[in-house]
């Protein structure tokens, strides 16, 4: 096997992983409210992987500016 098998391999495992973790806090139900900053928690969620066991919880916060007059 491949050096760059074994890192797809690890890459996906992990990123499965980070899915997992954001099963587990709810982040796939799809109560319609969805925003930047839950799309962005998602996503920092799945990339942590294995770090959201040992308490990393990532939150995006998304301000959009107010337009200009």
């Amino acid at each position: 096997m491949r050096t760059g098998s074994i890192g797809a391999v690890i890459l996906i495992i992990w990123l499965f992983l980070g899915g997992v973790a954001a099963y587990e806090r709810g982040y796939f139900k799809g109560d319609g409210d969805a925003s930047c900053a839950e799309a962005g928690t998602v996503l920092v969620t799945i990339a942590a992987g294995p770090l959201n066991w040992l308490g990393v919880n990532p939150k995006i916060k998304c301000d959009v500016p107010a337009p200009s007059k």
